[in-house]
Order: C-alpha cells, then sequence, then structure tokens
C-alpha cells in the first residue's frame, strides 16, 4: 500500500511584516487544543492527480475560496509523523477569511455511539505572524515556514 500525500499552499503576505494563512483542525479532537496542531490548508490526494492539481483543489476545499491567481513557489515536501508526504507551495497574496465556508467531514461521535457526525475540516483560519505560526503549526510542517524564509531572503536579496 502506498503512503498516503498531500498537497497544499501556504499564502503569505507582508503587513508589513510577514503574516501566513494557517487553519485550526475541526472536530472534537482538537476543540481545545492549540499549539502544535494547526496546519497549513491542504490535503489528500490519488496517485493520478497532480501534487499542484491538488493543492489548489483541497486549498479550496478546506477553506471555501478559490486560490488567489498568483505565482507558486514549490516550497517541496516533508514526510510527516505518520509516514504521509506532504508537498507545499507558497503565494503571496492577502485572502480576505471572513468569507471561508469549510469543507466537512464525518466521523462517529462520541467513539463507540455508532452516531456519525459531520464537522468542519477546519473551524478557523487566520493570518498569523511567523513566530504565532511556529508555535501553532504541527511540528512536521515547520520546515515550510523555513523554506519560505528562504525564499523571501532570496527575493529581498
Amino acid at each position: 500500500m502506498a503512503a498516503k500525500r498531500s498537497a497544499g499552499i501556504l499564502l503569505f503576505r507582508r503587513t508589513p511584516s510577514v503574516a501566513v494563512l494557517i487553519g485550526h483542525p475541526g472536530g472534537p479532537y482538537y476543540r481545545n487544543r492549540d499549539e502544535g496542531v494547526w496546519s497549513i490548508p491542504k490535503g489528500e490526494y490519488g496517485p493520478d492527480e497532480p501534487a499542484l492539481m491538488a493543492a489548489r483543489r483541497e486549498f479550496t476545499e478546506e477553506l471555501g475560496l478559490p486560490v488567489p491567481n498568483v505565482q507558486l513557489h514549490d516550497l517541496g515536501s516533508v514526510i510527516q509523523r505518520g509516514g504521509k508526504e506532504v508537498t507545499i507551495w507558497s503565494a503571496e497574496a492577502d485572502l480576505d477569511v471572513s468569507d471561508a465556508v469549510y469543507g466537512t467531514f464525518e466521523m462517529v461521535w462520541p467513539p463507540g455511539s455508532g452516531r456519525l457526525r459531520e464537522f468542519e475540516e477546519l473551524d478557523r483560519a487566520e493570518w498569523t505572524d511567523l513566530a504565532l505560526a511556529e508555535r501553532r503549526l504541527l511540528p512536521a510542517q515547520l520546515p515550510f515556514l523555513e523554506r519560505l524564509r528562504t525564499l523571501l531572503d532570496g527575493v529581498a536579496g
């Protein structure tokens, strides 16, 4: 069985410092957790879908907002603790997330009840400065912030 793969887009803006758009996972397991659980908007894709196409689709599915029509920069991939390969692109854009309509998923809740309930994939998305993003993001996704810094240093330099 092939390892799972996810792709997504990390939006950033300069206001005047750099801020990134990240999402807090929905559902009951993350309700009272903040640090180390947020994620870059992303999602899984199959073997026949190109990663970039999946990144665009998943961004729109998770936020209910279109991907801004701007240049995307490949930030590469990481392997998360569970073995999932995550590939991310970055883009400079300012997106108003107050109109976000989050995608949903179903799961049995409470556990063992047999009742299928629907939850939002994300319960909120926020623009955060890089220092706060470092505390909030899943540890496996932190390399993308460093790669973004490197990219921005190269553009500014």
